[in-house]
């Protein structure tokens, strides 16, 4: 028998084998979109998210998390078809929704599972280093990925081949599923309904909302990895600028497009950040016993993303492009010291039975703060590139750290992880 700690690990690494993702924003902008374009195509994909969210991590706790996970792939495969077809804007969002489709049904929900597992073989004071084990898997298929890509863009001279070859990864994820044993659907004994779906969601709800520990958690994924995945992409554009500068200032591949000198640079720099964000995560134990627990190692993480963006907005101000890459590659790996543990918060305060809807709603939350963020940063970046002042992607920079500023004077002496008056 295939050991689950594995299945987990196969999966996180067969799910990032996203070609198309060190080179989307990229691919977007060789459509002939611009950065608002862009932005609306991130918010439409989150929109999707959060239609779908809370309800599919009811219907994964009810009819079963197996089956949803298998429904997100199907969906994601179709999108990589649409994406990689399509030429116009319209299809374009189509694509996105469908992405969007996937990511509903798959976010809380395998989260949900592993921590099932935990629960079953009695290892639950073990979620921040298993969980950032199986993560770091993750991280490690990025870094894969991105080096398959590079080569893919490096022979064909074309963004739009690393679409269609995903689809062969996340067909093999599909049979990984398969083999998940039942328990870890943790449905209910009584006949499933769509009135008991709607019965949970409604309940998880009420205990992110009415609970004082759950609200704000909800605000820290809000703030924190609603801000990063709307300005994490933006290393594409910074990577290609500074690739396509360095090929004219020493002459080099003077033959070479700039989609292939961009492919030169980008495949290094992302294999670079993701073998350093997958150390990160699997760490993420480390740092939370080096600061005494979850709740201060989360403090200081806050503490660190501030400065990493106050450095940003200074490199984005005087286009010092070395600055914006270190940046962005710092930003990832906090980002996912940041996840194991935040996640885990989640588990430790949330009630078992609801733990993927639990988890989908801080997903929920996050991608709703990305949706409006996403268009609002593009539209900056855009105006600030076409008249000023300073370079083109301070922006980033200021609102990361009005952001951190925000919730770090926001918190208390009394952290989530102590009783709550509510």
């Amino acid at each position: 028998m295939i050991p689950m700690i594995f299945r987990f690990s196969l999966y996180g690494f067969l799910k990032n084998q996203r070609y198309f993702e060190a080179f989307l924003v990229l691919a977007f902008l060789d459509k002939g979109l611009n950065f608002f374009e862009i932005g609306l195509l991130v918010a439409v994909r989150e929109l999707a998210v959060n239609l779908l969210e809370i309800p599919s991590g009811a219907i994964a706790d009810i009819y079963g998390r197996r089956l949803v996970m298998i429904g997100a792939f199907v969906s994601y495969i179709v999108s990589f078809l649409v994406l990689g077809l399509a030429d116009h804007i319209g299809l374009l969002f189509a694509g996105m929704f469908l992405f969007g489709v996937g990511d509903s049904f798959r976010t809380g929900t395998h989260k949900a599972m592993i921590f099932a597992w935990l629960r079953l073989h009695e290892r639950t004071d073990e979620r921040v280093r298993v969980y950032g084990y199986t993560r770091s898997w993750s991280k490690i298929g990025s870094a894969v990925s991105v080096l398959i890509a590079a080569v893919i863009v490096l022979v064909s001279d074309r963004y739009t081949y690393i679409f269609f070859i995903a689809i062969v990864p996340y067909s093999l994820a599909i049979i990984n599923f398969l083999g998940y044993p039942k328990e870890l659907d943790a449905r209910p004994e009584k006949r499933p309904s769509l009135g008991a779906a709607f019965t949970h969601m409604v309940e998880s709800i009420k205990v992110a909302v009415h609970e004082r520990r759950m609200r704000r958690l909800v605000l820290e994924s809000m703030g924190f990895d609603g801000v990063f995945d709307a300005v994490k992409d933006y290393l594409q554009p910074v990577l290609a600028t500074a690739a396509v500068s360095a090929a004219a200032m020493f002459m080099l591949a003077s033959d070479w497009s700039d989609t292939r000198r961009t492919a030169l640079l980008v495949g290094p720099v992302y294999f670079v950040l993701h073998l350093l964000a997958g150390a990160a995560s699997r760490n993420a134990h480390r740092a939370c016993d080096a600061a005494r627990g979850e709740e201060p190692a989360a403090r200081y993480l806050w503490v660190i993303v501030a400065v990493l963006y106050a450095g940003l907005a200074v490199a984005g101000w005087f286009d010092v492009y070395a600055g914006l890459i270190v940046g962005f590659v710092l930003l990832h790996v906090v980002h996912n010291l940041w996840r194991p543990i935040l996640i885990s918060r989640f588990d430790r305060h949330g009630p078992e039975t609801h733990g993927a809807s639990l988890l989908s709603i801080e997903s929920q939350g996050r991608r709703a703060s990305t949706m409006v963020i996403a268009p609002a940063l593009g539209l900056a970046i855009d105006a600030v590139a076409a008249g000023g002042p300073g370079g083109m992607y301070w922006p980033i920079g200021v609102l990361g750290l009005v952001v951190s500023a925000v919730m770090l004077a926001s918190s208390s002496s009394r952290s989530p992880g102590r009783p709550s008056d509510s």
